[in-house]
């Protein structure tokens, strides 16, 4: 199955996204905040990335920004996983490079179906 980053600043998001994510049989490597997720992103090469976008350090449009225009790492899914739920946050996160969007609360059926589109099968 694919290698999965997780970038977000809250345990509890972070935990509850995880075990979405490996029920589905995954593996997931973690990141706090923004910068870390960067960091990630270029040395391990996931397969995809959930970014969360109120982080400290660096922001979660500031981080699929910098993730999706390096060439090294252009290539990796990233799907916004957020509490901004405004249509203009979410126009803003495509512009950054993101692939899909996903608000908070999170919906595991949502996530599932967004993981399925975006993986190679």
């Amino acid at each position: 199955m694919a290698r999965i980053l997780i970038v977000d600043d809250s345990p509890s998001q972070l935990l509850g996204i995880k075990r979405i994510v490996e029920k589905l049989g995954h593996e997931t490597l973690t990141a706090e905040d923004g910068a870390a997720g960067v960091e990630a992103a270029r040395r391990e090469k996931p397969a995809l990335i959930l970014m969360d976008v109120v982080m400290p350090n660096l922001n979660g449009f500031q981080a699929t920004r910098t993730i999706s225009k390096d060439p090294e790492t252009a290539h990796i899914p990233i799907v916004l996983v957020t509490t901004k739920d405004q249509e203009t946050d979410k126009v803003w996160g495509m512009r950054q490079g993101a692939k899909a969007y996903v608000t908070k609360p999170i919906k595991e059926e949502e996530l599932v179906a967004v993981l399925k589109e975006l993986l190679p099968a």
